[in-house]
């Protein structure tokens, strides 16, 4: 029987809208693997999906959690329907590793119980749910908060002491699983979010993204409480309405439990006209619209949660070659390098004046993006951790990697998902990337009538 057979299980997001988990997924398949997910369903989906040869199970949504018992609620609904499509996957395809994605830390029950068939555990450490509650709640000071956050170690104690391997998104992690965790540091390994650079890379946008901004600033990424999105509204506000701009516009994509919030903060502080919301959105609009904006922002405020935590969004603007003006946080720090610009969180006057000193020198752009382009490519891709993720499962199952398919790292992942009229930026031409990034609209006179840009690796 053979056993290089995975399931993976994510609650928090739809597979493949998870960028990571659909990464991971495709390294392991590149590799022989044979691949199973069970996640929820998003907007339109249905109950199963074979994609790129893998498998993906998908059960419906628990509804909206609120307070306490809600998200008790759905833990435990997303728990059964998760554990009774695991027999389904078991029956249809089989699995000797179970890799749970967090949050919740609840599924090392479920792993426990499949360890008596022989299956083994492997824990993906996407979030700190301890710190997640501390910077939404803060210290908690009655004796029901201080129930739920000493759960919520446990649940995270428990997980830790059952999985046969840890996977940390970053060092800060992996110093939490040593200290908290108690775990061997051989047991843990980092494998960061890395962006794949050869399919985020710079295209030539739709003018029509721009419209008439003067500039454009944009946000990606999930849009909740802990995530400091109305940080960046206030910052449109300052900019906008307070020091003039009132030709800068910002788009906001992704989604979230705070989305209508923010819409009808944005109506309430006069930006209608400066600020668009896009919602969900896929590879494609990804890449227009990073391509189309002259800086990123990364709003998330200092927590106890964000200072640890790696934000996918600044190696997102990096892969596009976008400066980005950041909050400062540990983890920001290491991903962007000397290729980011970096404020104190809380302060949205130098928020502002960063963003501005930005905008008034296009010859700093310049140099910040062909620094994050470099960097990501160079420190933060993908390649080398994936390497490093498949590498946890070829330890744990004794299976060392085939050297016939070593050959075909990197992997050619999910290339149907590129824009299919795209016309991709030289990367080897670094005057006209420079270009690019000045300007960020204009499609060179001289490329107009050239053939698409082949998707070869940079």
């Amino acid at each position: 029987m053979p056993t290089n057979r995975v399931l993976i299980i994510v609650q928090n997001l739809p597979v493949p809208l998870d960028r990571r988990v659909w990464l991971e997924c495709n390294a392991l398949a590149a590799q022989g693997y044979t691949v199973s997910v069970i996640c929820p369903k998003g907007p339109g989906d249905g109950s199963y999906e074979l994609l790129d040869g893998i498998a993906i199970y998908k059960y419906r949504p628990s509804p909206e959690a609120r307070g306490v018992f809600g998200f008790a609620l759905e833990f435990t609904w997303c728990w059964i329907l998760t554990a009774l499509l695991s027999l389904r996957v078991r029956r249809e395809r089989g699995f000797d590793v179970i890799q749970a994605c967090n949050p919740p830390d609840t599924y090392w029950l479920l792993a426990w119980l499949w360890r008596a068939r022989g299956v083994r555990f492997i824990f993906d450490q996407h979030d700190l749910n301890p710190e997640l509650f501390l910077s939404r709640f803060g210290k908690p000071s009655s004796p029901a908060a201080r129930i739920e956050y000493r759960g919520l170690l446990w649940l995270e104690r428990m997980t830790y002491r059952i999985a046969d391997r840890v996977i940390s998104t970053n060092g800060s992690y992996k110093a939490v699983a040593e200290r908290r965790g108690h775990r061997d540091p051989a047991t843990v390994t980092v494998v960061r979010s890395g962006p794949d650079t050869r399919v985020m890379r710079p295209v030539y946008p739709d003018p029509a993204i721009r419209g008439d901004a003067d500039a454009l600033l944009c946000y990606l990424g999930i849009m909740g409480p802990q995530d400091g999105v109305e940080t960046m509204l206030d910052l449109m506000h300052e900019l906008v309405h307070k020091r003039g701009r009132v030709g800068l516009h910002a788009v906001l994509l992704g989604f979230g439990d705070c989305l209508e919030d923010l819409k009808a903060r944005s109506t309430e502080l006069g930006l209608d006209g400066n600020v668009r919301f896009t919602g969900r959105v896929g590879p494609s609009e990804i890449a227009q619209y990073l391509s189309a904006a002259d800086i990123g922002i990364g709003p998330d405020q200092k927590t106890p949660l964000n200072d640890l935590s790696t934000m996918n969004k600044t190696m997102e603007y990096m892969a596009y070659a976008l400066p980005s003006v950041s909050v400062d946080l540990v983890e920001t720090r290491v991903s962007a390098g000397d290729a980011g610009v970096l404020v104190a969180s809380g302060d949205i006057s130098a928020f502002a004046d960063a963003v501005e000193a930005l905008l008034d020198d296009p010859a700093r752009r310049v140099r910040l993006g062909l620094a994050a382009r470099r960097r990501v490519s160079e420190h933060l891709d993908w390649r080398p951790q994936a390497r490093a993720y498949v590498g946890v499962f070829d330890s744990l199952l004794d299976s060392p990697p085939d050297a016939t398919k070593l050959t075909a790292w990197p992997f050619g992942s999910s290339e149907k998902e590129l824009p299919a009229t795209a016309r991709y930026v030289d990367l080897d031409d670094e005057t006209e990337l420079a270009r690019f990034i000045q300007d960020r609209c204009a499609l060179p006179v001289r490329v107009a009538e050239a053939p698409l840009v082949t998707r070869d690796t940079d």
